[in-house]
């Protein structure tokens, strides 16, 4: 009953749970380099990949500002002398950012006046930094002098050296700008964030020195005053923690959106996996003792049994594991999705919306992980600090789902993009044969129908096609330095012309494959088949060799037969 009022309270003040990332250092990291993952969920988000070419400006001229998630303009600010190339959300010195929403307290949601929201902040950080501590201190300067026009949000900001976490709110009607904080991840740990603020208590700066390669956080100089000028807090600066009282974590926080961090903590961690209070934390169960975990005193009574900020990983982290951890289901927890009638005859780890749901007067709820139907486009970003910054940073971005998505490698300094993946190709209210975006929707929303049967296919193909990528980028970077002794720009236009050709050629291919999965599962036959190709019963009519039945099995045929009486009873046969 506690659990069900804890639910029924916070229920109501649900914001829209979207977007994950996951923050993995150098010295956590395989093969050395810098990763940070982003994925854009949002049930109106169309998958593109932006660009924005490097440029000269002129003094006097503007940069106009669009919002992020409604397209609305918001405003002019003046325009820097140069910018650098961006794609996606990495730019060509290898600085890349991803996001997610966290909201927080009401009264810090709208600001008048202001003009960069949460995206104008990531492109223009982008297009001007050439350092993850960059990027922070021109956040945190046009937050100062322009507002802030967004909601709560957690930015993940990583460069070929270093990554850092980075939170931030508006401060709503009482004054211009933002509180924030930003912290480094050390080197050899890892950490996330998906919709809740994860920053708690954090060593208060006296100065934020941004040529101090030694300084560790940055914040604004009334990150905590703020706080208590307004009565959101109220205790000693020492115990202030920027997570509690700017978003204090609810069941919500914790089960839908902390858990998604959990799940990535776990992936990596023994420590982790193996401690129930973890869990019980990801299922949403919050306690409020008189002290932390580690042992330090609790005097706020604030959540006790969080996650960390991060954790070290028992074993250097590969490429592929990020990409398999966007793919997250909860599988082989207590969350997996995979389980229930919800998923299905065919085990499907997907729920439609809404999350939350009233019976009989009583709430319940569907999970929330970190692949979700929803998603516009996911990417990791690859800073590699022993290549030239032409081809150090790899932008691996897919569309939709990432768990049906196939990464395919964006060299950060390409002159263009694939015309595939372009914004006008296509939009959320406009079919294009050749959008990226709508030709990988008719593969993973097929999926959805028998998964258990279609998506081993899908993933068998996913994997070939990444592991090739892989191999091939190795050649790739081989080749692009030795063009890149003569001439840095036949460098760039190489790598250029091989992201064009690998990213639209994959959506050719996935095209064909989505013809092959709709003709071997159509009508809830199965056709016989070998290496993606349908076979012929052997006398050349396009007739199919082999068919079979696969039908619900008999575990789901018993619930199906739950309460029907007598309605499909069968005699039997007497024969």
């Amino acid at each position: 009953m506690l659990r069900i009022t804890i639910l029924l309270l916070f229920l109501s003040i649900a914001p829209a749970f979207a977007c994950t990332n996951l923050i993995i250092t150098k010295g956590a990291s395989k093969d050395g380099s810098v990763m940070i993952t982003y994925a854009a969920d949002s049930h109106r988000r169309f998958g593109y990949l932006f660009h924005y070419p490097a440029a000269d400006h002129k003094a006097g001229d503007m940069v106009d500002l669009f919002h992020y998630e409604n397209g609305k303009w918001l405003g002019q600010i003046p325009e820097v002398s140069h910018t650098y190339n961006v794609v996606g959300l990495m730019n060509e010195h290898q600085v890349a950012m991803g996001e997610t929403t966290f909201g927080g307290l009401d009264s810090l949601q709208s600001q008048p006046g202001a003009l960069p929201d949460y995206g104008s902040l990531m492109k223009l950080a982008l297009q001007r930094a050439k350092t993850a501590r960059k990027a922070i201190q021109i956040i945190a300067e046009l937050v100062e002098k322009y507002g802030y026009a967004s909601n709560g949000e957690s930015f993940s900001i990583s460069d070929k050296n270093e990554a850092w976490i980075m939170e931030i709110i508006g401060k709503g009607k009482y004054e211009k700008g933002a509180v924030w904080v930003a912290m480094r991840i050390p080197d050899g740990y890892v950490s996330a964030h998906a919709n809740q603020a994860r920053i708690t208590t954090f060593p208060f700066q006296k100065k934020n020195d941004w040529s101090n390669l030694k300084q560790e956080v940055y914040h604004s100089p009334d990150v905590i005053s703020f706080a208590k000028a307004h009565g959101f807090y109220k205790g000693a600066d020492a115990t202030f923690s920027f997570s509690d009282v700017y978003n204090p974590i609810t069941f919500d926080g914790a089960r839908f959106c902390d858990a998604r961090v959990w799940s990535f903590f776990r992936k990596v961690n023994a420590s982790i996996r193996n401690n129930a209070n973890c869990t019980q934390y990801a299922l949403g169960q919050l306690a409020h003792g008189s002290q932390f975990a580690d042992g330090s005193a609790n005097p706020n009574l604030f959540c006790s049994n969080r996650l960390p900020l991060w954790i070290k990983p028992n074993a250097p982290i590969d490429i592929q594991l990020v990409m398999a951890t966007m793919r997250d289901h909860y599988e082989d927890t207590p969350l997996d999705m995979r389980d229930g009638l919800g998923a299905g005859p065919w085990h499907c780890p997907y729920r439609w919306r809404p999350m939350t749901f009233e019976i009989d007067s009583v709430n319940y709820v569907h999970e929330r992980a970190i692949a979700t139907q929803q998603t516009g486009y996911s990417f990791v970003a690859q800073s590699r600090s022993w290549l030239d910054d032409i081809i150090g940073g790899i932008y691996w971005f897919g569309v939709d789902d990432a768990d049906g998505c196939v990464y395919a490698p964006m060299y950060a300094s390409i002159s263009k993009i694939p015309s595939s993946y372009a914004f006008e190709t296509g939009s959320m209210i406009e079919w294009n044969d050749s959008s990226a975006f709508w030709v990988f929707n008719l593969v993973t929303n097929w999926c959805y129908t028998r998964y258990d049967l279609i998506h081993p296919e899908v993933e068998k193909y996913q994997s070939e096609l990444e592991n090739r990528y892989l191999l091939k980028v190795a050649e790739m970077d081989a080749m692009a330095n030795t063009l890149l002794e003569t001439s840095p720009e036949k460098a760039r236009q190489y790598l250029t012309d091989y992201s064009c050709n690998t990213g639209n050629k994959l959506v050719q291919d996935w095209r064909l494959f989505f013809q092959y999965l709709f003709m071997k599962y159509m009508d809830g036959n199965v056709k016989e088949s070998a290496d993606r190709q349908l076979l012929d019963n052997g006398n050349n009519k396009g007739i199919p060799k082999k068919i079979t039945h696969p039908g619900y099995g008999e575990e789901w045929l018993r619930l199906m037969m739950i309460n029907t009486g007598f309605r499909f009873l069968a005699p039997k046969d007497k024969h």
